[in-house]
């Protein structure tokens, strides 16, 4: 006879916190969302932790390098996409960690017989004001001039214009060799008063740009997660078919962790390809596994050495598993029992597995209900795919702007890895939805206010740090009634316009 659980399956909204004791000392700019990322042994520090308990779904449509790097100045983690070739993957990786050494490889280059609409179409492409002129056209060619905004007039220049008769030349260029430090690179950008610094080598080709930008926004982004190297951390997603191609060259790109990204964890193709990585670095490579639902899960992938466990089945805005396959679980309820499964294995082995809530997020203050009940960080698709920094195209739709969405499940993402069960490489039947999610602007703003919003709510339960909010929460269940009661009711709303 079948297993039958008495309790049934519950979301994130069905469930409310109740406000505790709080103190003098219990103000929001006092909160400390530090969490671990990887396992650790009691009494010893985890090898890795990150500012914020948030990190990015491995999808196509949400990391690529510019989210990482957007997410890592905040103080979270993204895990690049691994539905792509490997060189493709690590690729992205190098641009994070080249970013915040400050070593830019420009993606902005014109040649000087290119007009200025060819300048006004890459600006747009990439965001950039800076714009390399190289003779090749291509990033690490003969650096021959730059050009920026300043450079140009849209009103007063046609834009066939030749990129040759405004750009500024090498001649009149502040430059360095490409063996110059970081620190001298940023006397040099001081002293002469410019924004960009191109570096070359003996043959002229432009090698990197370093910005002044980059320098005040480390002063901005005191909070941002980098490593000992004072670069930007990132993570990478890996499956549980192509790992032993796929590994040594995301970690020679320099991923600091990696993620088995799967729609069902407790496999045993999970603990063969953790084995592997095992086997190869030993503990030194940090790798999470995932998705699991229930404690057996849980426990399955801790004994096989995983770093961190990822809980949640079926619970994406994006995802169809549960209609099209009856697999799945509330996330609230898969949380509430892995969480209370990882203490028990602590309490057992002195060894704390962190765990992330995937899927279920649909408001900010799911997220605190989601550390309260045990995560010690979330990943999120949607929250992150309606940002500028997505890889997504921005479309209008009935006069509302909107970003494209569409999950690892979705005919067009034809990720097969991540559904296969050891058939044929390719999907049998979609398990994700191709979609649009309401364009939010950037992630700075919109993350500064989401984790003032968790901050806020922490306070209220008299909490000043994500274990302090696990022990003193009080959880309560609510009706369908409370829900409506909740929101706005029984009365009129203003128009905003």
């Amino acid at each position: 006879m079948a297993y039958y659980y008495e309790e049934p399956s519950r979301t994130f909204s069905e469930y409310l916190l109740v406000p505790g004791y709080s103190s003098v000392k219990c103000i929001p700019s006092e909160v400390s969302l530090k969490t671990p990322l990887v396992k650790f042994k009691k009494g010893e520090e985890p090898a890795l932790s990150m500012n914020i308990p948030m990190v990015s779904a491995i999808m196509q449509s949400v990391s690529d390098d510019r989210l990482a790097i957007a997410l890592a100045q905040e103080g979270g983690l993204a895990f690049i996409y691994g539905s792509q070739t490997a060189e493709r993957q690590a690729e992205m990786i190098r641009k994070v960690k080249r970013y915040r050494a400050g070593f830019v490889v420009s993606d902005s280059n014109v040649s000087p017989d290119m007009t200025l609409q060819d300048v006004l179409d890459i600006t747009e492409k990439t965001g950039h004001s800076t714009v390399a002129v190289t003779e090749n056209g291509k990033s690490q060619g003969k650096l021959l001039g730059i050009v920026t905004n300043k450079d140009y007039r849209i009103s007063r220049m046609d834009a066939d214009t030749k990129v040759s008769e405004f750009m500024t030349p090498f001649e009149k260029m502040v430059y360095a060799h490409e063996d110059t430090t970081l620190k001298e690179a940023n006397d040099m950008i001081w002293e002469h008063k410019i924004n960009c610094l191109p570096l070359i080598n003996k043959k002229q080709e432009l090698v990197y740009l370093v910005f002044r930008k980059d320098y005040d926004s480390h002063k901005k982004n005191e909070n941002e997660l980098i490593d000992s190297c004072k670069r930007f951390m990132v993570g990478a997603g890996i499956n549980t078919r192509d790992y032993r191609e796929r590994v040594p060259v995301l970690l020679e790109a320099g991923a600091d962790v990696l993620c088995i990204d799967s729609s069902e964890g407790y496999s045993e193709w999970q603990k063969i390809t953790i084995d592997y990585i095992r086997e190869q670095y030993g503990d030194t490579v940090k790798v999470g596994a995932g998705n699991v639902v229930d404690a057996e899960g849980f426990r399955f992938l801790a004994e096989a050495g995983a770093d961190f466990i990822k809980i949640g089945i079926g619970g994406g805005a994006i995802c169809i598993t549960r209609e099209q396959k009856g697999i799945g679980r509330g996330q609230a309820t898969a949380v509430i029992e892995v969480a209370r499964a990882r203490d028990q294995y602590y309490k057992e082995t002195g060894i704390y597995i962190p765990i992330c809530s995937d899927g279920g997020i649909v408001h900010d203050y799911h997220i605190t209900l989601a550390l309260a009940m045990g995560s010690d960080f979330v990943m999120l698709g949607r929250y992150f795919a309606r940002f500028d920094e997505s890889p997504t195209k921005r479309v209008n739709i009935n006069g509302s702007y909107m970003k494209e969405y569409w999950g690892e499940g979705s005919a067009r993402a034809r990720n097969w890895q991540r559904y296969d069960m050891g058939g044929d490489k390719k999907l049998s039947f979609e398990e994700g939805v191709d979609s649009f999610v309401p364009y939010a602007g950037s992630l700075k703003d919109n993350v500064t206010l989401t984790l003032s919003k968790v901050r806020s709510t922490m306070c209220n339960c008299g909490a000043l740090t994500i274990p302090e909010l696990q022990q003193k929460a009080k959880i309560t269940l609510v009706s369908s009634t409370s829900i409506v009661e909740g929101g706005a009711h029984d009365v009129m709303l203003r128009d905003k316009r």
